[in-house]
């Protein structure tokens, strides 16, 4: 048997190189033939056992940060809780500068003070000293028209026996007439210092008063947003400033991580995301994490995209390195860190 084969020569373009096998030869290829399947069977097993399940998915944990910000710039004179500390809701967080805020309190809790003293002078009338006054008055009217009645029927009298005048009997009527009207002011005026103000100036001091008291709720609302608590538990993640410094408005001062802002990212390969939906339960194991831990999907991304660069692999998982600050008191929740690896499994358990 001989095989033909083109090889190249420096002397001259082409020449033919002239293989003859033996029959020894020929029965060493027909055994390597017959252990070619055994071969490939070996190596596809091999590679089964590197391989692992497609329901065992690599992933990394994330957390939401709630960023602590006052609305309100001032300088931070006591920061309460330092890195890695666990908060409750209402704790004490931070405290800045708030003397113009408490002087502006001061000042508006005595505006209202003002204006409700005020519309309550309204709504009393005159004074009681002003009241007697008035009412003594009304007395005097009253008995300068009694006084005037009497002379006015002594000059009728007088005037019927032709004893006087007309002009002094008219003068009579006069008098009577204008004690008369003299009265009914007074006592009209009496009344009037009894009612109080008219009802304008009441609605105008009501308003007034109304005022005063917004402005003093505005007052303790920027008093009391100089003091900033936690609105619910979690880890104190990092803290941005130092007592001293002056922070602006808006500007963070800590973050925290709720328990509950804290989520694990992980892609699903197309073949296999038909099977997963919303509140799907998995579980989830990292390194030293003595066992799994439960989890269910909130979001499946309607888009596709390309494998990220970065991929948590087991190989590639000793690369990384983590900066970690041990702290007393970890919770449950706190057991992941933003950025870990995970390994995530599809099944509720996996053995």
């Amino acid at each position: 048997m001989a095989i033909n084969l083109p090889v190249a020569d420096r002397g001259q373009g082409k020449s033919e190189m002239r293989l003859s096998t033996s029959p020894f030869l020929g029965h060493s290829h027909a055994r390597c033939r017959a252990l070619l399947p055994a071969l490939l069977t070996a190596m596809l097993l091999l590679w089964g056992c590197n391989q692992q399940p497609e329901s065992v998915l690599h992933g990394y944990a994330e957390g939401d940060f709630v960023l602590v910000a006052p609305p309100l710039a001032g300088r931070l004179e006591v920061l309460s809780v330092q890195r890695g500390d666990q908060v409750q809701a209402g704790d004490l967080l931070f405290v800045l500068d708030h003397v113009e805020e408490q002087a502006a309190v001061t000042v508006a809790e005595q505006e209202v003070q003002r204006a409700a003293s005020h519309l309550e002078d309204l709504r009393k009338g005159q004074r009681p000293s002003e009241l007697r006054a008035i009412e003594a008055r009304v007395e005097q009217a009253r008995a300068n028209l009694e006084l005037a009645e009497q002379e006015f029927a002594r000059r009728r009298e007088l005037r019927d026996q032709e004893a006087i005048s007309v002009e002094e009997y008219q003068r009579a009527v006069a008098t009577l007439n204008m004690d008369r009207a003299a009265l009914a002011n007074l006592e009209a005026q009496l009344e009037t210092a009894r009612l109080g103000a008219r009802r304008d100036a009441v609605a105008a001091g009501q308003a007034e008063l109304d005022a005063a008291r917004a402005s003093l709720d505005q007052a303790r609302w920027a008093l009391a947003e100089k003091s900033q608590h936690a609105a619910q538990a979690g880890l104190v993640f990092d803290t941005l400033f130092e007592p001293g410094e002056f922070v602006r408005a808006g500007y963070p001062v800590l973050s925290l991580l709720p328990p509950g802002n804290i989520k694990i990212r992980f892609f699903v390969p197309e073949p296999l995301v038909g099977s997963l939906h919303v509140d799907q339960p998995i579980t989830v194991a990292f390194d030293n994490s003595q066992g799994p831990l439960p989890a269910t999907i909130s979001f499946i991304s309607p888009l596709a995209e390309y494998t990220p660069p970065v991929i948590y692999s087991r190989e590639a998982r000793a690369k990384l390195v983590f900066l970690v600050e041990a702290y007393p008191g970890p919770a449950v929740a706190t057991r992941f860190h933003p950025g870990q690896p995970v390994d995530v499994f599809l099944e509720s358990s996996h053995e």
